[in-house]
């Protein structure tokens, strides 16, 4: 297939485009590069700088080929940032992927892959694995416009026979295998990267916050699904779509790590000592969120091949270990072939 792959410049993205051109797919990826990185592009993808909010450009590439698909990952993604700045996370992950699916039906595009979240499932039932018959109840408003998103998506499946497929992921992780490419963000608000520079001593330490959970050691237990694993439910997605059937499943592994017991195994893969600073629980974070991924087993045949923490951590370590400063530390790494124009800062890729 010919598949157009908005923010493939960022971690969850570029993986995902990694994985596409290894199994014989012809990417074009489409990124604003405010947040992605051209040294994350695969080489044998080809990427135009440009952004969602720009109509005209939007539409000038998707007329470019004839693609047979869209993966959708640009987006901003910050839960926090979403509470402070909550019209910015509209513009971006709303106004604009309503652009993108205007765009594809105009195109007569009709299939859609979307980067898509368990955060809008709100909080769970406590001590419950996550379902996708579970209400979607989001709590904050990054949550909120992934879900209006989903809505776009099933309605645009009776509207103009878009197939569709959301995949909610619980909290993405890891490296490639091959440490060609990792996590980049700046600032990193993920755990493992920043449990990783704490080991590195780019950071001081790493904070808890809350240690008096509901659970085995009192901190908060996360489903941590490695991208590669997310990159191949992608493509099993793509190549499961059927024209007006919007379909969604929850990506993770079924298995629930601590934050204490990730820590750990940063200690263990790297050897170094890790100071922890223990702080109060953050407002809304539930003590435990898991998945159930029994859905995308059963019907696309999808199994996790990275469950074990220490594996998880070890790929990730292999990338922040021989890259301190991230995409920085490799300017000689070959990189896509870049067309088209820089757009403007929204479309921020996720």
């Amino acid at each position: 297939m010919r598949i157009f792959v908005t923010g493939g410049a960022g971690y969850v993205g570029s993986h995902c485009v990694k994985d596409l051109c290894e199994n014989g797919h012809e990417v074009v990826v489409f990124d604003n590069l405010s947040l992605g990185h051209r040294e994350a592009v695969h080489p044998r993808a080809t990427l135009i700088q440009g952004d969602l909010a720009n109509t005209d450009q939007l539409g000038k590439a998707l007329a470019s080929q004839r693609f047979d698909a869209v993966m959708h990952f640009a987006a901003s993604a910050e839960v926090g940032e979403s509470v402070r700045d909550p019209l910015k996370y509209y513009r971006n992950n709303v106004a604009n992927t309503l652009n993108l699916l205007e765009a594809m039906n105009r195109a007569g595009i009709r299939k859609m892959v979307f980067s898509s979240s368990c955060a809008t499932y709100g909080v769970p039932p406590e001590g419950q694995a996550i379902v996708e018959t579970l209400p979607q109840s989001p709590i904050n408003p990054y949550g909120r416009t992934k879900l209006a998103n989903e809505w776009m998506l099933r309605d645009s499946a009776t509207g103009w026979g878009l197939g569709s497929c959301a995949l909610r992921y619980f909290n993405a992780c890891g490296a490639a295998a091959d440490g060609s490419i990792g996590e980049d963000h700046d600032p990193e608000s993920h755990i493992i990267p920043a449990v990783l520079q704490a080991a590195l001593g780019i950071r001081p330490n790493i904070s808890i916050f809350g240690t008096d959970y509901p659970t085995p050691d009192g901190t908060c237990i996360r489903d941590y699904i490695h991208v590669e694993d997310l990159a191949s439910a992608h493509r099993l997605a793509i190549e499961a779509i059927q024209p007006g059937v919007a379909m969604a499943f929850n990506v993770g592994t079924g298995n629930g790590f601590s934050v204490r017991a990730v820590i750990d195994a940063a200690r263990r893969v790297t050897g170094r000592n890790i100071p922890v600073v223990e702080g109060p629980r953050r407002p809304g974070d539930p003590p435990m969120l898991v998945a159930d991924p029994r859905k995308i087993k059963e019907e696309l045949g999808w199994q996790p091949r990275w469950t074990d923490i220490d594996r998880i951590v070890e790929s990730a370590w292999r990338w922040h270990s021989t890259h301190p400063n991230g995409f920085n530390d490799d300017p000689s790494k070959p990189t896509a072939v870049v067309t088209g124009e820089a757009g403007s800062p929204a479309g921020i890729t996720s």
